[in-house]
């Protein structure tokens, strides 16, 4: 695709972000906890996810309809085609259950193992994060670019995924060593906002194990399009096959890395 055909087309992605993201916003007024199911232990899902990521499928098909899907909930497939959209419905679902802000829509499209565009829509403060490959990043048409705080001035967000038994020794390690070293260290409850939260420069990193692609993926080019650096928790920047995300204004990358790498040599 063209830039121009990229920039269009990202620009129609938003607004089918925007339409889920209305839906989610009207559900949750008379939302009710009989409608959570569990997938996993601690993992929650709902009538919302579903029949948001019904309304997003249905829409990103006619907008390109050669491209296959990688979606959360399962309801379309991916088969080896040129193009792949990566929908997560309803990001931060927990966080929505608990009417705790934030929780998002999240869409992305692979051509091949490139991410060339990142919608994230951020339901409660109507917040519209977005990139396309080469375009720079944007919030409600206004561009982004990350911070330049060095690590002793630094917001950091570690967030908690579901598989606690695997990840709990790692999180204890990295707030042990970051606690006191930085100005702070957050949790959000929700990946792609996380990730958008780094190219606005409202935190200077963000990183997470045990996620899904759908999880990071738009959010992920946002942060690099605005001048981020993304990675594995290994430091590979071939991290779109994977489960973690390591991404941070590119100055303190190297300090975090480490901390990562440490922690994860304490798993049992």
């Amino acid at each position: 695709m063209t830039q121009q055909e990229l920039e269009t087309l990202t620009l129609s992605v938003c607004d089918v972000a925007k339409r889920a993201g209305s839906f989610i916003r009207q559900e949750r007024q008379q939302f009710h906890a009989e409608s959570i199911q569990r997938k996993h232990a601690h993992d929650y899902v709902s009538y919302v996810d579903k029949q948001s990521e019904q309304l997003i499928v249905s829409a990103l098909r006619q907008l390109l309809p050669e491209a296959g899907f990688i979606t959360e909930e399962g309801s379309a497939t991916y088969t080896d085609e040129q193009y792949c959209w990566v929908v997560d419905p309803l990001d931060g679902t927990t966080n929505f259950i608990h009417h705790f802000p934030p929780y998002a829509v999240s869409i992305a499209l692979m051509q091949g193992p490139r991410i060339v565009l990142g919608v994230v829509y951020e339901i409660c403060a109507d917040e519209c994060f977005y990139a396309w490959l080469g375009g720079g990043s944007h919030l409600n048409g206004e561009p982004l670019t990350v911070n330049a705080s060095p690590l002793s001035d630094a917001l950091v967000c570690f967030q908690l995924p579901y598989d606690s038994d695997a990840y709990s020794p790692v999180a204890q390690s990295l707030i042990r060593q970051f606690y006191g070293r930085v100005a702070s260290v957050r949790m959000l409850g929700s990946a792609a906002i996380a990730l958008c939260y780094v190219a606005a420069g409202r935190l200077d990193a963000y990183a997470e194990k045990y996620i899904g692609q759908w999880d990071y993926m738009a959010g992920a080019l946002i942060v690099s399009e605005a001048g981020g650096c993304c990675t594995d928790y290994e430091g590979s920047d071939h991290f779109t096959q994977g489960n973690s995300i390591v991404a941070t204004n590119g100055i303190i990358h190297q300090s975090i890395l480490q901390g990562v790498r440490d922690a994860m040599s304490l798993r049992r």
